[in-house]
């Protein structure tokens, strides 16, 4: 998919713990106020506290206006998201890809 050159692309850890909740929000505060895509295919492991980070930034990305999403998700990614209830919550994006 062909993004646009202001679209900020971003790769999810590996595992997304409790531990990771914290730098994960920190990372993706600081980016803030511009569109962004991020990559989920090397994700093997979600907790629920990263999962709400997630959400929240797919919210306030909603909220300022720009667009968000969760692409490539890893099959542990698809089907934890699927355990919680939660994939279409995640992958839609807040707006039209900004190609």
């Amino acid at each position: 998919m062909e993004q646009s050159s202001d679209v900020g692309i971003t790769a999810l850890p590996p595992v997304l713990d409790l531990t990771a909740a914290g730098p994960l929000a920190a990372d993706l505060l600081g980016r803030r106020g511009a569109p962004l895509m991020i990559d989920g295919s090397g994700v093997q492991r979600l907790g629920a506290q990263c999962l709400q980070v997630l959400m929240a930034a797919k919210a306030t990305w909603a909220a300022d206006g720009n667009y968000f999403s969760v692409e490539a998700p890893s099959d542990a990614l698809t089907e934890t998201l699927a355990a919680l209830g939660a994939a279409d919550l995640v992958f839609q994006s807040t707006e039209e890809n900004p190609a």
